[in-house]
């Protein structure tokens, strides 16, 4: 005879498993400051790339008027006002991308408890059933 409860267990548990779980597993395996720090550096990365192809641009657009305009203008301003605005843009991401996956790890983290303490229950509901009943 199967037990109705375990078998519900199992199926919410087997749902868990193949949607939200994935995921939740792959973060749950980090410690939480390999996990965000391991982000945070990536978004770094990202956004350096999105900066330089963004500011290629930005030059690309009006070439000429640029290397007509570069020996106008005082260069070490010129690239400290490109240094500002790159270190401005890196780290807002940067502080955007810390903030994102610090609440994913915890509401990763906090679903993971659930399914562990799942888990117990249902080995629990194993341990107490008679033979039989398997």
């Amino acid at each position: 005879m199967l037990n109705e409860e375990r078998v519900v267990l199992m199926t919410k548990m087997a749902s868990y498993e193949a949607h939200d779980g994935r995921k939740c597993l792959a973060i749950g395996s980090y410690f939480r400051s390999d996990y965000i720090g391991w982000q945070v550096l990536k978004s770094i990365i990202s956004a350096t790339i999105a900066f330089v192809v963004v500011f290629a641009m930005y030059i690309f657009y009006d070439f000429e008027i640029f290397m007509t305009e570069i020996y106008k203008m005082d260069l070490l301003e010129f690239a400290r006002n490109v240094l500002f605005l790159y270190l401005g843009t890196v780290g807002a991401y940067a502080l955007i991308s810390y903030v994102v996956y610090t609440v994913r790890y915890s509401r990763a983290s906090k679903s993971l408890r659930a399914y562990y303490m799942n888990l117990h229950k249902l080995s629990a509901m194993y341990k107490s059933s008679p033979r039989g009943e398997d």
